[in-house]
C-alpha cells in the first residue's frame, strides 16, 4: 500500500504536468521491480491524436525501454480509469497489474461500466487496485474541467 502511494504520487506529478499545458490531468507510470520504467500524460490536444492517453504513452514508451512487447512483470499506475482502448491496450501488452486512483463512471472499463481488465474470456487479466490517492485524483480532474466551464462562461460573455 505505501509503495502504491509512493509511485500513485509520481503519475499525479505527471498528471500535473497535463494540466499546466491545458492537458486533461491524467497521468501513467509503468513500475518492473520498484523501478519507474516509463512516464508519461495526455496528450491528446497537444497532438490532435486520439490515441494520445497516458496509458498508451507510458505503454509503448515502456514496450521501447524494455524491448519487448510483453509487460508480464510491469504495474501500470494512472490516475484515472483506464477507458475501453487503454484498457485494451493493457491486456494485450500483458501488463501485470494496474493500480488507478479516480473511478471514471462514463468510461471506466476496470470496474466502473465494465471490467475488460479482468474479462476471463481474454487470454490474460490484469490484477487490480483501485482508489489508490482516489480524493486527489479526482479533485484534479474536477477542478481541471470546473476551471475549463468557467473559461468557456466568461467568453461568452465577451
Amino acid at each position: 500500500m505505501e509503495q502504491d502511494i509512493f509511485f500513485m504520487n509520481l503519475a499525479i506529478k505527471e498528471a500535473l504536468r497535463a494540466r499546466d499545458i491545458g492537458e486533461v490531468p491524467i497521468g501513467a507510470i509503468v513500475v518492473v521491480d520498484g523501478e519507474v520504467i516509463s512516464s508519461a500524460y495526455n496528450l491528446r490536444e497537444t497532438s490532435q491524436r486520439a490515441i494520445a492517453h497516458a496509458e498508451i504513452l507510458a505503454i509503448d514508451k515502456a514496450c521501447q525501454q524494455l524491448g519487448t512487447w510483453r509487460l508480464e512483470d510491469a504495474t501500470l499506475y494512472v490516475t484515472l480509469e483506464p477507458c475501453p482502448m487503454c484498457a485494451g491496450a493493457i491486456v494485450l501488452s500483458r501488463v501485470k497489474r494496474v493500480v488507478y486512483g479516480a473511478s471514471d463512471p462514463k468510461g471506466g472499463c476496470a470496474g466502473t461500466l465494465m471490467n475488460l481488465l479482468e474479462e476471463e474470456r481474454f487470454n490474460h487479466q490484469v490484477e487490480l487496485t483501485v482508489g489508490i490517492q482516489d480524493s486527489i485524483c479526482s479533485s484534479l480532474l474536477s477542478d481541471f474541467f470546473k476551471a475549463l466551464r468557467e473559461k468557456k462562461k466568461g467568453n461568452k460573455k465577451t
